[in-house]
């Protein structure tokens, strides 16, 4: 047996291990999996039927919630019939046997989506459509922000002003990052004429939250779900900002376009989902290229002790004439 200290109290309790159908001794091995800001996971194996499962341990809210890990459950719950997000098994935010919020769930096979790979982009269209094809209940209890993309870009401006009240930036950049954002709140308007359809959006479709293999596919990290446009994910999933960061890959207007055909094709989407995504694509690029302008700045504070060198020269990159130029190309 191998069980953390903080998890000892939580995995020994009665309740705990009857909603799991677990053995009254405990005899399963829990495993560090992967931590992140705001959550910590382990894996361990059901002593019982083999099952391969995720213990969540929750530590936060990006989205301010009180209670984060219940919403998170909640969406995962609803989206259970796609077949494309991992089941829940145990869900606990009470704080009775451990001072932060709890989630079972499946622990799903595959490897983080590569995007250089033509297969990997068709599963990943597929995976997103069955997830936005989802029917919900009006009682989903989700957040559903009126203007989504006017909610974004009221971020970017506050991410834009550490840059933009920075001596740090050269005086063009800044110039340049607040003709971009003026150009993406011009585009947002371009939205208001167009039909729209709400659905469970992740809102975070980095490649790394989707595993992928043998002609199957999930999506796994749902820690910010909304109630919204579906063209808020695809314009996550293909923006420069988001595929630039980890890997070296932009997606051509080709790749684009075949992303956007497998996708429609299964959605079924009676809405102009394409035109949506393309207009919302600016907005998208500029919460990228704000966060990595307030970073850069950030950076270069004496007082930091932390620095990660690959993200100060991601930084660097993101800010370039070049990549400007590329964003400039989109949002214009």
């Amino acid at each position: 047996m191998s069980v953390p200290a903080e998890l000892k109290t939580l995995v020994a309790s009665k309740e705990y291990r009857a909603a799991l159908a677990l053995p009254d001794e405990v005899s399963e091995h829990y495993e560090p999996l992967a931590q992140g800001e705001y959550n910590k996971n382990y894996s361990f194996v059901h002593p019982v039927d083999g099952r391969k499962l995720v213990l969540r341990v929750n530590y936060g809210s990006q989205m301010h919630l009180e209670h984060q890990i219940e919403y998170e459950a909640n969406a995962l719950k609803l989206l259970e019939p796609s077949g494309r997000t991992p089941k829940v098994w145990y869900v606990d935010g009470s704080l009775r046997y451990i001072a932060h919020g709890i989630l079972v769930m499946d622990r799903l096979p595959g490897r983080p989506l590569d995007y250089g790979r033509e297969e990997d982009l068709e599963t990943a269209a597929r995976i997103l459509a069955d997830i936005h094809r989802v029917p919900v209940p009006e009682d989903h209890g989700l957040l559903a922000p009126e203007n989504a993309l006017r909610a974004i870009l009221e971020e970017c401006e506050e991410m834009a002003a550490v840059y933009f009240e920075s001596l740090l930036p050269p005086k063009e950049k800044k110039e340049k990052l607040r003709e971009l954002l003026d150009l993406a709140w011009n585009k947002v308007d371009d939205l208001e004429g167009l039909p729209v359809r709400r659905c469970i959006i992740n809102t975070e479709v980095n490649n790394t939250n989707f595993l992928v293999g043998e002609g199957a596919g999930w999506l796994i990290d749902w820690e910010k779900p909304l109630y919204g446009d579906p063209a808020q994910d695809l314009g996550h999933f293909l923006a420069p900002t988001t595929t630039f960061w980890k890997t070296d890959v932009i997606f051509t207007e080709e790749q684009i376009n075949r992303f956007l055909d497998i996708y429609c094709a299964v959605a079924e989407d009676p809405t102009d989902v394409r035109a949506r995504t393309k207009a919302a694509l600016p907005v998208i690029c500029l919460r990228g290229l704000t966060w990595c302008a307030m970073a850069w700045v950030e950076y270069r504070r004496p007082e930091r002790t932390l620095v990660n060198e690959s993200t100060r020269r991601k930084l660097d990159q993101y800010l370039a004439d070049g990549f400007l130029q590329r964003i400039e190309t989109i949002v214009k």
